[in-house]
């Protein structure tokens, strides 16, 4: 089995392109805070590179921007490529199947939006406790 789910920030803007055979495939970097902190305390950050191909690669193209967050369902694949010194490399990518936007869309990208949320919620109208089953309207 091989499944992939992340969540993180886009790293920088999306790049989106078409094959010779004009199929979309937009690629983006996605950076993935740990779980744990290292021996200094610190939390590291893993950086993904993900490709998507078709009609999500071009909805991502069109809104995804650098520092949205979003959640990323794929599969790891390697590839292998020559360089233009001659040298093999291998690269491990992402190849998304689902790409859910997680930042609102009226928020700017990589700007916080926890506090906004804090805030309606100091808004809601607190309910009141019933004294007993009487007072319910059903």
């Amino acid at each position: 089995m091989n499944k992939v789910i992340l969540i993180g920030n886009l790293t920088r803007d999306p790049e989106l392109s078409e094959t010779p055979s004009g199929v979309a495939v937009c690629h983006f970097s996605v950076a993935v805070t740990r779980d744990f902190p290292n021996s200094d305390g610190t939390r590291e950050t893993d950086f993904f590179n993900v490709t998507v191909w078709r009609g999500r690669a071009e909805t991502c193209g069109r809104y995804l921007k650098k520092g949205n967050k979003v959640a990323v369902v794929g599969n790891l694949q390697n590839r292998s490529y020559e360089d233009k010194d001659g040298i093999k490399r291998t690269v491990t990518e992402v190849i998304a199947s689902d790409v859910e936007f997680l930042t609102p869309k009226n928020a700017s990208a990589g700007e916080p939006f926890a506090e906004e949320v804090v805030a309606v919620k100091k808004q809601r109208p607190q309910l009141e406790a019933l004294d007993n089953d009487d007072d319910l309207p059903f």
